[in-house]
């Protein structure tokens, strides 16, 4: 009960916060207009998020192989497709349930499903704070920003060596004893699951997926608001700690109301409050669009290919 109280807390507070800094910002949000070459933009901005999405994908059928499944890419990107949108409902689980019955129908085992997929999100946070290590530090500007820039160094060196063999391979062991304990009889010996060597191409492809959805989101900024190349560290930073945000807040189904309050906290000092709050909000909707759209044409592509066969 406490949990659920605590989520919608936090829901509540960021999305209360979003919608005051619309209201004190909304005459300036009305008088933005996207000409021609802004919608153009838009578009681009769509197909590198779509693009974002399905190169995550490819990036778990390389945790499965770096667990010893040698999976096929289509299928499994497919499903990851198909599954991402499921992150918008009550919960944020539901699109991780999608792809380990999604793996658990390709005979993969359970286990090795779930860890794959309980990897994910600990890679992705790994390259945001790579991402927010190397870019970030133009957000900080006081001592107090200085003690969070070293508390991210900080937790960036326990994830990266958390997602080290040596220490992850006797927790993903010790998972699938307690997963398994039932269900294990005498005669049966455990499966055993091992990460063999550090997931390096795993972490770049995450770093890769990040630096593709921040563009998404620099490409929307510069939709409607005229950008300098030299605002693209900044933007990269502010990014990546937003969506950070929005990943391990709980209560916040796809960071919905966390990136949003997030990103507008760390750029409004930076560009235009307007221009922020309009940014964010189309990017939303883009990242929507394309998630539903990466999802529609990954299960036509498979109505295509059952009919064709």
């Amino acid at each position: 009960m406490m949990k659920q109280f605590l989520r919608w807390l936090i829901l509540g507070g960021t999305l209360f916060f979003v919608a005051k800094a619309l209201k004190d910002n909304w005459v300036g949000v009305t008088t933005i207009r996207i000409d021609a070459a802004g919608w153009a933009i838009l578009a681009i901005a769509t197909g590198v998020t779509l693009l974002a999405h399905t190169w995550a994908g490819w990036i778990w059928t390389w945790v499965l192989r770096d667990l010893n499944q040698p999976v096929p890419s289509i299928p499994f990107i497919q499903a990851y497709l198909k599954t991402n949108i499921a992150k918008y409902l009550p919960g944020n689980v539901w699109h991780y349930y999608g792809r380990i019955m999604a793996a658990k129908n390709a005979n993969i085992s359970g286990g090795i499903a779930t860890i794959s997929v309980l990897l994910e999100p600990l890679l992705m946070a790994a390259a945001a704070l790579i991402i927010v290590v190397l870019f970030g530090s133009q957000l900080a500007v006081t001592q107090t920003n200085l003690a969070l820039q070293i508390l991210q160094f900080v937790i960036l060196f326990v994830i990266l060596c958390g997602i080290h063999p040596w220490f992850l391979n006797p927790v993903i062991r010790l998972l699938y004893r307690l997963k398994n304990k039932k269900s294990l009889n005498s005669n049966q010996s455990p499966v055993t699951i091992n990460l063999e060597r550090y997931p390096f191409r795993p972490l770049l492809g995450e770093v890769g997926f990040l630096g593709l959805r921040s563009l998404g989101f620099i490409l929307t900024m510069l939709a409607i608001y005229p950008i300098n190349f030299s605002q693209f560290p900044l933007l990269f930073g502010g990014f990546s700690i937003a969506w950070l945000l929005g990943l391990v807040v709980p209560g916040a189904p796809g960071g919905i109301g966390v990136f949003e309050a997030t990103a507008i906290a760390l750029l409004q000092n930076r560009f235009p409050s307007a221009v922020v709050i309009s940014a964010i909000a189309l990017y939303r909707l883009i990242s929507i669009l394309a998630e539903t759209s990466g999802a529609a044409l990954a299960w036509l592509d498979e109505r295509l290919v059952k009919i064709s066969n």
